[in-house]
């Protein structure tokens, strides 16, 4: 299905681009992230810290702390973290190409892909149903005497909505299968899949499942809350998919430009991109496109903080699909918390400012403090422009 979404969102020049880069210093930058984020550093004890701002054509880096303890090695721009749930963009992202080069339709039913869910209930749920967490029940994570593919997909053949949970369920299960299908179409594993028709073509070089050996000097530890031990993401079923990613600071905010629109890249691939960032549902807190939340901006920092409460995640919660797509970018904050035991890291973007932000730490503080921290610092840079502007 080749469904052309036009690409006015990543198109959009925002009101006011022609004020220059230069309306923001490096030195002012630099000094209101460290005002923002050092109380965050010091209050949950972050060992290392990635921030970046990319902003009218212009980007802004600010780190700080260690990405290995034991050995005192500094955070920089080009530091590994592990992305977490934030890898779920690329995944959707992939589906979305799936769908434009005609591999699939995102309105296929499961099963006409994974013909073992032939009449059951996961098999009759769409695609974009997947991509939306519109799955009426999917747990979180994938239980545990779901150990190998043939026990997975025993499991789901046997799995039923739960009555009365809310549509939207938040799960690594539902965005797992997405990535398996969509690799599927391509014909190749999902790792390969991924690389060959996303990463390379985006050039995004330093965004990996697995890190190749040489490039494992950059790759974070992260720290546990819980001890304080250094640790790595844990192999799981459907853990590629749905949250096993790892990238730098660079390459995130270079992806970041790619959903703006400031970047070039293939026709395809640019479409695929303007279809994640169609709304489908509409939640209490924000609309649900493909992954990506969509905020109205400005947003109240309540709004954004009640978006991004636990209950959303770990809660099913009522979610209603909108009568169309809500195609327009404009007015909107796109937003993604991603989190594993070490890590956690939020990415936010805004068309109309056409500012993008990305937050990487190797700790999994909570998602409030991150959400929290990253606004203040995109209100303080929009203010610093307008303060700066002649």
């Amino acid at each position: 299905m080749n469904m052309n979404y036009g690409c006015a969102g990543l198109g959009l020049i925002a009101a006011g681009l022609a004020m220059p880069a230069s309306a923001m210093s490096e030195a002012e930058f630099q000094q209101m992230a460290a005002g923002i984020f050092a109380p965050v550093i010091a209050e949950h004890d972050i060992p290392g810290l990635a921030v970046g701002i990319t902003w009218r054509g212009q980007d802004y880096v600010y780190t700080a702390g260690m990405a290995d303890r034991a050995v005192a090695v500094p955070v920089t721009a080009e530091t590994l973290f592990e992305l977490g749930s934030i890898s779920k963009t690329f995944n959707v992202t992939l589906a979305a190409l799936a769908a434009q080069e005609g591999r699939l339709s995102l309105a296929d039913p499961v099963a006409a892909h994974l013909p073992d869910l032939k009449g059951s209930a996961i098999g009759s749920v769409s695609l974009m149903d997947l991509a939306t967490h519109q799955t009426g029940g999917l747990p979180l994570q994938v239980p545990d005497e779901a150990g190998d593919d043939g026990t997975l997909m025993r499991w789901l053949q046997d799995w039923q909505p739960v009555p009365g949970q809310g549509e939207r369920s938040y799960s690594n299960v539902s965005i797992g299968l997405l990535g398996r299908i969509a690799a599927r179409a391509f014909g190749e594993p999902y790792s390969e899949a991924l690389r060959a028709h996303l990463l390379q073509p985006l050039r995004l070089d330093s965004t990996h499942v697995d890190v190749p050996e040489a490039e494992m000097r950059r790759y974070a530890w992260g720290y546990s809350r819980r001890d304080d031990s250094a640790i790595r993401v844990n192999p799981g079923m459907l853990d590629d998919e749905a949250y096993g990613l790892k990238s730098d600071l660079q390459d995130m905010l270079r992806f970041l430009r790619i959903n703006l629109g400031d970047t070039d890249v293939p026709p395809k691939l640019r479409e695929a991109v303007a279809q994640t960032h169609a709304g489908r549902t509409g939640t209490q807190h924000f609309q649900q496109a493909m992954i990506w939340e969509r905020y109205p901006w400005p947003v109240s920092r309540d709004q954004l903080l009640a978006g991004n409460a636990a209950e959303m995640v770990m809660e099913s919660q009522p979610a209603t699909r909108l009568d169309q797509p809500d195609l327009s970018d404009q007015a909107v904050l796109f937003s993604k918390t991603g989190s594993t035991n070490g890590f956690g890291g939020y990415v936010a973007f805004i068309p109309d400012e056409d500012l993008g932000l990305v937050i990487l730490a190797n700790r999994n503080i909570p998602n409030p403090a991150r959400v929290d921290a990253g606004l203040a610092l995109i209100e303080a840079v929009l203010e610093t422009g307008q303060r700066n502007q002649p």
